[in-house]
């Protein structure tokens, strides 16, 4: 029976399709709804995107410090199932790599050119500080925090509690027996929707890439029919890797992405202008730890601010907060017999660390280039973020051999991310089944990649970006009850059965006994 499609399989299905149908039907009404709602959502509650991710940070490092810290995700004999280099291989790789083609020069050259919150003149050094900072700021450990939250939440209930693989089970010690009826069908319902929406957009993302990569290499149009074409393409091939399972098709291709994107980082790096990236990036690092208090909960001033943190880090806040039940499912699947410490310092650590060094890397290849070369691929990024990357790559030698290298890494990413998106959306829509069966896995395939194609048409990027920010507004409830929830869950652990809170006399009292006994 767990495996079986159920209500929430059923009304989540009903619900996309009458999306689509809205869609296709009335285009103008459906694009006016959602640029409404996103504009009040970033002027009303952005500033809710930037608390709920900080308070993730505390809550997960405190996690990870206090004795909670040796509990196992899973019973106390259980071990990883995969050795660290492949579970941090599908961390990397599964999670946001076609974000990082898509902004891992774009972003930083973006906030050069118009730095974020007037703190630093344009195209100057103190501007390259800045834009490497609110880089690292919005892929950085906000962002993860947040998914640690999600996946020790669900990692804990499932592997430790025996709960079933859903977002519903691990609000019970706070919502009690409602998660067991309508409320917690609702809620599973939503995490589907906000799941699907969230990942269709790096979809969209990885279309684009995709489209620029090959007109770089073959002048092909990127025009949004190629887009289309290359989106109902690599869905049958991302569904034909979720079919295999996670221990092949996910395993294998994480770990192939990651050895390719080493490879094109090092040569950037080394054929790059080498001493002015690493210069940056320990100074840009450095100031970043230091203003990170300031930066965490800056908010806009100014209507151009807000213009601008919403199409930058409210975005990307946002955009995590819809990811969070995605990434924090899929990182359940991979992480049972992992220690809570473990899971926190590989989780929170080792993305924000490489992240930061891809950004350098690339955003600082591209804005010394435009400083002292005289690129324009800062004007080029201002019009379009998608020529960014292949900009960059096209003024270092062997362009045509790294951008064909790149082009396959997205391709890959675009497969890693779908298929750990169509395995997800199957566990939640098969009662939280860890093994869904092969037609719902093939049914949530087809329908992610029309979700993408649908937005596509109807707005492109900023319809993909509408729909994640509003997917993520009533996530900004679930996760602060989910790191409720995993804290009293935690403080009622089997390890700590016969503990209890003692007095500061007490240890005097037990000192006083008799030492015959």
């Amino acid at each position: 029976m767990q495996q079986r499609p159920g209500a929430v399989f059923c009304a989540a299905i009903t619900l996309i399709v009458a999306f689509v149908a809205w869609a296709a039907l009335w285009p103008e009404n459906l694009s006016g709804v959602m640029t409404a709602a996103s504009n009040w959502s970033a002027a009303n509650i952005g500033w809710a995107y930037l608390a709920v991710t900080s308070g993730c940070i505390v809550l997960l490092l405190y996690l990870g410090i206090s004795r909670f810290g040796r509990v196992r995700l899973g019973e106390d004999d259980d071990r990883p199932e995969y050795s660290r280099w492949a579970w941090v291989a599908m961390i990397l790789g599964a999670v946001m790599g076609v974000g990082l083609i898509s902004y891992g020069a774009a972003e930083p050259m973006s906030h050069f050119m118009v730095p974020p919150h007037d703190l630093a003149e344009a195209q100057t050094p103190e501007a390259a500080v800045t834009a490497m900072q609110f880089s690292y700021f919005d892929w950085g450990p906000n962002a993860w925090a947040l998914f640690g939250i999600f996946g020790l939440a669900i990692a804990y209930s499932t592997h430790r509690r025996h709960n079933s693989g859903l977002v519903s089970p691990m609000l019970r010690p706070i919502l009690g027996a409602s998660m067991d009826g309508p409320l917690g069908k609702a809620v599973d319902i939503f995490t589907v929707l906000a799941t699907l929406f969230g990942t269709t957009t790096s979809l969209g993302l990885g279309a684009a890439q995709i489209a620029e990569g090959a007109n770089s290499l073959f002048g092909i149009s990127t025009d949004v029919f190629v887009q289309v074409v290359i989106i109902a393409g690599i869905t049958v091939i991302f569904t034909l890797s979720a079919l295999s399972g996670i221990s092949r098709g996910i395993k294998w291709v994480s770990q192939i992405t990651m050895i390719g994107a080493a490879i094109i980082g090092v040569y950037v790096l080394i054929m790059g202008p080498t001493s002015y990236i690493s210069n940056l990036y320990f100074r840009s690092f450095g100031q970043f730890l230091s203003d990170f208090p300031m930066i965490a909960l800056l908010t806009p001033s100014t209507p151009e601010d807000l213009a601008s943190m919403q199409f930058w880090t409210y975005f990307m806040m946002a955009w995590w907060l819809s990811w969070g039940a995605f990434v924090g499912i899929f990182l359940a699947a991979i992480s049972k017999g992992r220690t809570i410490r473990e899971f926190v310092a590989v989780v929170m650590g080792v993305p924000t660390v490489v992240f930061s060094l891809w950004f350098t890397v690339f955003g600082g290849t591209a804005i010394n280039f435009d400083m002292f070369k005289d690129t324009n691929i800062g004007e080029a990024t201002l019009k379009d973020t998608n020529v960014t990357f292949f900009a960059v790559l096209g003024e270092l030698p062997l362009p045509a051999i790294t951008s064909a290298l790149a082009l396959i890494l997205i391709v890959l990413y675009f497969v890693t991310g779908a298929d750990s998106n169509t395995y997800v959306l199957s566990l939640l829509s098969s009662r939280g089944s860890l093994k869904p069966t092969r037609p719902i896995l093939a049914v949530w395939g087809v329908l992610t990649g029309v979700c993408a194609i649908v937005l596509l048409l109807l707005g492109g990027l900023q319809a993909l970006q509408q729909a994640a920010m509003l997917s993520a507004v009533p996530f900004t409830v679930i996760v602060t009850l989910l790191g409720a929830s995993l804290v009293k869950s935690l403080r009622s652990d089997k390890r700590f059965t016969g503990t209890h809170p003692i007095t500061r006399d007490e240890p005097d009292a037990a000192l006083e006994q008799p030492r015959g006994r």
